[in-house]
């Protein structure tokens, strides 16, 4: 019997919401461990939620919320974000669980025994950005490599892990066991790291500075440091030390995580592990960056891309397919909206489903609907080898699958259908029809594509699990049989004659690229900052006269489709008339009751024939999006500065 499989995305930071890079390593896993289903592995998926450090209570006060308020919210983004890309995780973690929480105090108190862990006092330069301390030869021009700020050498005193008790064994494990780091080129930027001595780990902060974090079990005075915390959740989701889960999946685990947590997860915990006894993981799959705009994705920047945006828009498993399929596992990747709907209009509306419609509609037409005979001799295989190019294309796949080479994966499987496509112009199955003598040739051909077809709905459903079923279900298939039938996708000749087809249906829409550039874009990315305007002295501020309004009436302009015409309270002796473009975003009743932000001394304008006393201070992203208003009541004419 196959031997279970254990996949882990790396826990997510709430410090942020979830965008493209979160998605793709959470896809890349649900893909993982769907494969390995497939092969008929009994398969574990963990994902969940980093929530303490430093960070996040910055990230909290920022928001106005109390820490726990906050990581509460934060936490269900991402736990809510994966069923929409069709993610089917196990078990979702968070590191405020309590069964976590003991865990790591467990853990830390077993190390503390043993004598690995030390009290000491340690001067050096920190990142408070990273939470850690670095070393003069890891900065670069002085400055920490991820957030490129200078740390700030604090000195105080804290707990330390023995971490370079462990060096050498670390160093022989990675030279001894080809692949626990994976590719191999993160293997050697890591043994390139340990040519040095390695310092030991910073493993406590104390509750002067810090208090949102784990207690140390051997002092109350101190919170656990995040690695030592976040870490452990690989083992205490499955029930570390003596839980069936552990007994069961721990042996066959596969981390997953980008390159730039490579040194936590490939030094940090293996040493970790080793000073606490626990087998230490098969292999670490580190990823790459996806870049947009030729940059790393950056708020800064405005190029974060919204993943369930460009589902939405897009399709979750057109999504899906570009990310697994433009990205080398490893290396970095850029990301357009111009390659995604490039791959939705060659490979799966072309290609696929193309293929899949033509096949189905022509055995509909020359088969009565149904799987025809098998004639294997007459299926013209001997010069097209479709069936033997069939099972090459299956152990392509499993080879690039089982080593996250997905890209290999699935081009192995595209290229097997480009041959499909051609084996049906080849044999023209329309010309076949309309001779009764060919009557068998027809049915030959027809049941090697219909097979072809089920042999690509296997292999394409870790990617594309929505689409395979459809498939398998319009060839005549139980979904839920053929996907516990491993063996079927090892072999040519499933499909039986007899079987009814459903009748054809379009699996994805071509994407009309003009049609799409017409309409008003949606926002997949977080817009870039505006420019500033030019500078200005406190004096020429002082200028505008900025009062808070009450709106008493509200109507539209006639023939006027942004214009809505309101009547505002000033705390004056008569009302001001104030026309605004509104209209798009409001409708006048919502308005009525409403109180604004007014630029009181503007000069009075005549709009649509209507003289406008002022102007509503609103907030704009191409189109009126919130009006600016003040967060208690406050009398009519109040001014603000």
């Amino acid at each position: 019997m196959a031997s279970p499989f254990y996949i882990t995305t790396p826990i997510y930071y709430v410090n942020a919401r979830p965008h493209l890079g979160h998605a793709y390593t959470t896809i890349v896993a649900d893909v993982a461990r769907r494969y390995h289903a497939l092969k008929g592995q009994e398969t574990y998926f963990l994902t969940g939620t980093d929530e303490h450090g430093d960070k996040v209570v910055e990230a909290a006060q920022k928001e106005n919320k109390e820490t726990r308020d906050y990581v509460d919210m934060i936490s269900a983004l991402f736990r809510n974000l994966w069923p929409e890309l069709l993610v089917s995780n196990d078990q979702f973690i968070r590191t405020t669980d309590p069964e976590h929480i003991q865990v790591v105090q467990d853990v830390l108190q077993k190390i503390y025994d043993s004598g690995d862990i030390y009290f000491s006092e340690y001067e050096g330069l920190y990142c408070f950005g990273c939470e850690r301390f670095y070393l003069e030869r890891e900065l670069v021009d002085g400055k920490c490599p991820d957030h490129e700020t200078e740390p700030k050498r604090i000195k105080e005193s804290n707990y330390f892990f023995k971490m370079s008790k462990y060096q050498d064994w670390l160093i022989n494990h990675i030279k001894n066991n080809p692949g626990f780091i994976r590719p191999q080129r993160y293997a050697n930027e890591v043994l390139s790291f340990l040519k040095e001595p390695l310092e030991d780990l910073c493993i406590s902060r104390p509750k002067t500075r810090l208090t949102w974090g784990i207690d140390l079990p051997f002092d109350d005075k101190y919170v656990t440091y995040v690695w030592f915390d976040a870490l452990l959740n690989y083992v205490s989701a499955v029930g570390y030390p003596d839980g069936e889960k552990f007994q069961k999946f721990w042996p066959g685990v596969q981390h997953l995580v980008a390159k730039d947590i490579l040194k936590p997860h490939g030094i940090y915990w293996p040493t970790m592990m080793k000073a606490a006894g626990i087998p230490v993981y098969n292999h670490l799959n580190v990823h790459g960056y996806w870049n947009v705009a030729e940059s790393k994705m950056s708020k800064s920047l405005g190029n974060v891309v919204e993943p369930l945006d460009l589902a939405k828009k897009y399709g979750v498993e057109a999504f899906r397919y570009f990310l697994l399929r433009d990205m080398t596992f490893g290396l970095d990747s850029s990301f357009s909206e111009e390659a995604l709907v490039g791959r939705i209009n060659s490979d799966l509306a072309n290609d696929l489903g193309n293929l899949f419609s033509r096949v189905i509609s022509m055995a509909h037409k020359f088969c009565d609907g149904k799987v025809p005979s098998d004639h294997p001799d007459l299926a013209f295989d001997s010069d097209w080898k479709l069936s033997g190019n069939a099972m090459e294309t299956v152990e392509a796949y499993d080879v690039a699958m089982e080593e996250f080479q997905f890209h290999k994966g699935l081009a192995a499987v595209w290229e097997f259908i480009s041959r499909m496509n051609k084996y049906v112009d080849f044999t023209s199955p329309w010309v076949l029809a309309k001779d009764k003598a060919s009557a068998a040739q027809l049915e030959a051909v027809m049941y090697n594509l219909l097979e072809g077809l089920r042999l690509v709905a296997g292999l394409v459903w870790p990617v594309l699990p929505a689409a395979a079923e459809k498939m398998v279900e319009h060839l005549g298939l139980n979904k839920d049989e053929f996907l516990k039938d491993p063996e079927a996708l090892c072999q040519w000749g499933v499909l039986k004659p007899g079987t009814p087809l459903q009748k054809a249906v379009t699996l994805f829409p071509r994407i009309d690229v003009k049609s799409l550039q017409e309409k008003e874009p949606e926002n997949t990315m977080t817009p870039k900052v505006p420019e500033l305007k030019p500078e200005i002295d406190i004096e020429t501020f002082a200028k505008v006269d900025l009062r808070v309004g009450t709106v008493v009436e509200a109507q539209a302009v006639p023939k006027a489709n942004k214009l809505l015409q309101l009547t505002v309270d000033l705390g004056e002796e008569e009302h001001r008339t104030v026309v605004a473009g509104i209209a798009k975003a409001f409708k006048p009743e919502e308005l009525v009751g409403k109180q604004v932000l007014v630029v009181a001394n503007l000069k009075p304008a005549k709009l649509m024939g209507i003289v406008s006393q002022g102007m509503v201070v609103a907030a704009v992203d191409k189109e009126v999006i919130g009006l600016a208003t003040v967060n208690t009541p406050v009398p009519p004419g109040t001014t603000l500065r």
